[in-house]
């Protein structure tokens, strides 16, 4: 992180990742494929522990319940694992790039995937499964960045219970003019 910070990803090296780490090249590369990797080395993590906690969720439990579940259980294994001050510094270095900007958002478009089948499983049917999954990414991805963005020290979690219940608010006027035409 201080490497990229220091001299923005495009120009930091593996060698120099490795060597700011005590490592040589080919234990880094045993650990990550290339250097964006180090960035994104959680990706997997997040996506067993969405699935997981969706799978998990009662089988009372509404398949917005089950979403929740999911997005919460991804946030605070973010919270408690980076840490904002680290999570703040990985998105400053992703937003600074063009390249890692798109495999973030092939990393949100995999999770909304995952969120998807592991409702599907549910027995959620499409095209429900789909749209509840892509409401709860864009609600989590949305309420990271205002968490990593914040001054106030608020929890992940928090935001987005706050986004989850704009969304049905949303929702709940859109149904009532629907109603009403």
């Amino acid at each position: 992180m201080e490497l990229y910070r220091e001299h923005g990803f495009e120009q930091t090296t593996v060698a120099q990742i490795a060597e700011r780490a005590g490592l040589t090249e080919r234990t880094f590369f045993r650990h990550f494929a290339d250097k964006r990797e180090v960035l994104f080395a959680g990706s997997g993590q997040l996506h067993d522990l969405l699935v997981q906690a969706v799978a998990d969720a009662p089988a009372s439990a509404t398949p917005l319940a089950a979403m929740v579940a999911g997005i919460e259980a991804i946030g605070a294994l973010i919270e408690e694992s980076r840490g904002r001050t680290l999570a703040r510094q990985r998105q400053q270095i992703v937003s600074a790039s063009a390249e890692l900007r798109e495999r973030e958002l092939n990393k949100m478009s995999s999770l909304a995937g995952a969120l998807a089948g592991a409702l599907r499983e549910r027995g959620v049917a499409e095209p429900a499964a789909s749209l509840l999954a892509e409401i709860g990414i864009a609600v989590f991805r949305l309420s990271f960045e205002r968490w990593v963005s914040g001054r106030r020290e608020r929890e992940l979690r928090e935001l987005m219970r706050e986004s989850l219940a704009e969304v049905g608010s949303l929702t709940a006027q859109a149904g009532s003019r629907a109603t009403a035409a």
